[in-house]
C-alpha cells in the first residue's frame, strides 16, 4: 500500500509535506507523543513516516543483515557512517526499510515526495550512503504507518492530530530528545497547554 499510494497520485494531497502532531488524548499508543512527516495524502488513503521514535537496530547491523559488510568491516565503519540515523517509520510492514533523503541523490527508484525531499525504498542507496555517496541529508525507517481511506480525516476531526506545514530541518534532526515539543513549536503551541479532551466551539 505504502508505495503505491505515494506513485499512483495525480496531485498533492493537502497532507502531503505536512506534520501530523499527536493529541494528548492519543488512544493509539503506536502514536502517542509522535510527529508524522505525510508524504502522501489521496482519497486512495495516506502514508508518512514517524519521525522521533529510536530504533535500537544501528547502520552496522543493516549492512550486516544486507550482506554488504562482513564483520571484521562493520566494526571498521567511520563514526559518520556509523552513526547513521535509524528510526521507527510506523507499525506497518516493520522490517521494511525507507530512506528519506535530500533530493542530491536519485536513482531510478527514488520517488519525490515533495521538492526538495525524496524517498527510495532499494538496497542501491544503503549501498551508496555506506560507499559515501548517499545524500546530504538522509535518515532510515523501519516501517511507515497508513491510513486507509477517509481514516486519517476522521482521527483529525476526531482531536486526535494537529497538523502544520513540515520542516526539513525537524525531519533530520537527529536530537530526537524534544523533538515532539519542536514541531509543537512551529505552531506556536506549548505541550502544558495541550488539552487531552476533544472540544468544539
Amino acid at each position: 500500500m505504502a508505495l503505491s499510494i505515494l506513485k499512483d497520485r495525480q496531485e498533492r494531497g493537502f497532507l502531503d509535506g505536512q506534520f501530523l502532531i499527536a493529541m494528548p488524548g492519543m488512544q493509539d499508543g503506536n502514536f502517542e507523543r509522535t510527529v508524522v512527516y505525510v508524504c502522501a495524502h489521496s482519497p486512495a488513503g495516506a502514508m508518512g513516516f514517524i519521525i522521533n521514535r529510536s530504533q535500537p537496530i544501528s547502520f552496522a547491523e543493516i549492512l550486516l543483515h544486507l550482506k554488504l559488510v562482513d564483520q571484521p568491516e562493520a566494526i571498521m565503519l567511520p563514526s559518520h557512517t556509523r552513526d547513521f540515523p535509524i528510526l521507527g517509520g510506523g507499525p506497518v510492514e516493520t522490517g521494511r526499510g525507507f530512506v528519506l533523503h535530500s533530493d542530491d541523490y536519485s536513482s531510478e527508484s527514488s520517488i519525490p515526495v515533495s521538492d526538495d525531499i525524496s524517498l527510495t525504498a532499494t538496497i542501491d542507496i544503503v549501498r551508496a550512503i555506506y560507499d559515501g555517496r548517499g545524500p546530504s541529508r538522509a535518515t532510515m525507517l523501519l516501517g511507515y504507518a497508513g491510513w486507509g481511506p477517509g481514516q486519517l480525516e476522521a482521527e483529525i476531526v476526531a482531536n486526535g492530530w494537529l497538523n502544520c506545514p513540515a520542516s526539513e530541518d525537524l525531519i533530520f534532526d537527529t536530537a530526537l530528545e524534544g523533538k515532539y515539543d519542536r514541531a509543537l513549536a512551529l505552531l506556536g503551541v506549548r505541550p502544558e497547554l495541550l488539552s487531552r479532551e476533544a472540544g468544539h466551539a
